[in-house]
């Protein structure tokens, strides 16, 4: 191969576009999830689907998100509630989907629950709760969602799967009073079911990956945050000094959902500004 074939890109103006692509968020309404499908809709797709267990928060968030000055021409926010959780709901969801559209290229898998509570009186019922959500209720979205993953699916042009999981599967969670064993558990498991998922769904050209967040302010990371000390101590913390914003995971997955990421497969990104190298110091 020649010098010039080496250097040789092919529309790389566009490598982190998602021109005509549609898109699916669950845990969509709020967070992590709304601020990723914002950058879905800024970054060209034509249609996201925002989906949580309340219809309220599903509506709201899509009227934010379809009154963006920045969306690509003609994209559309798209709201469908549905408790995660339960098959059932995962299997209404994608029927629901299909109404609409006959295929779906990004699947972005970000619903999530915790639950906080010491050692010796955490409740099998929170245990169960959390990992249900977190890990099972990934694999059976993903599972429902593959015919329509895989419709426009091609070694050139992979369809995502994108799951949220979490710093503390890779370390040591939070422990004491507000103790998060099960959550812990579930962003572990969530991290190796996305290295299975990636050999499995790679011949079927669906590139499986996931995203390890540290603290980003969230309704569900905020309680946390202040039992640990405050948002100031935690971002002092980090070596960038400073916590996660809403920009840095919204250009994270948007970035694993490109053409840029094509040939990213069953790895995990973590963002958190190195504070995860960094905990003596909390």
């Amino acid at each position: 191969m020649s010098a010039e074939q080496d250097v040789k890109l092919d529309d790389f103006q566009n490598i982190f576009r998602l021109d005509g692509k549609v898109a699916v968020v669950t845990g969509g309404s709020r967070g992590l999830g709304l601020n990723v499908a914002s950058g879905f809709m800024q970054s060209g797709c034509s249609k996201v689907y925002i989906t949580s267990r309340k219809a309220k928060a599903c509506e709201e968030a899509v009227k934010a998100l379809n009154a963006l000055p920045n969306k690509a021409p003609g994209a559309e926010a798209i709201a469908i509630a549905a408790d995660s959780s339960k098959v059932s709901e995962i299997e209404r969801l994608v029927a629901e989907i299909k109404k609409t559209t006959d295929h779906v290229d990004i699947l972005f898998a970000n619903a999530g629950a915790t639950w906080g509570e010491k050692f010796e009186t955490h409740p099998e019922s929170a245990f169960s709760k959390v990992m249900d959500l977190n890990v099972k209720s990934i694999f059976y979205t993903v599972q429902k969602f593959e015919p329509l993953l895989r419709v426009k699916a091609s070694k050139a042009d992979p369809s995502r799967v994108i799951v949220t999981a979490s710093v503390a599967g890779i370390e040591v969670g939070t422990l004491g009073q507000q103790a998060t064993y099960g959550y812990s558990a579930s962003k572990a498991a969530a991290l190796h079911l996305t290295k299975n998922l990636a050999v499995d769904l790679g011949p079927r050209h669906i590139m499986c990956n996931a995203v390890c967040p540290g603290f980003y302010p969230t309704k569900m990371a905020n309680g946390l945050m202040e039992m640990s000390g405050g948002v100031e101590k935690i971002a002092e913390a980090s070596p960038n000094g400073r916590l996660g914003a809403p920009e840095d995971i919204a250009g994270l997955v948007t970035f694993l959902a490109s053409p840029a990421a094509k040939h990213l497969n069953g790895a995990h990104v973590v963002t958190d500004g190195g504070a995860i190298l960094g905990r003596h110091k909390l």
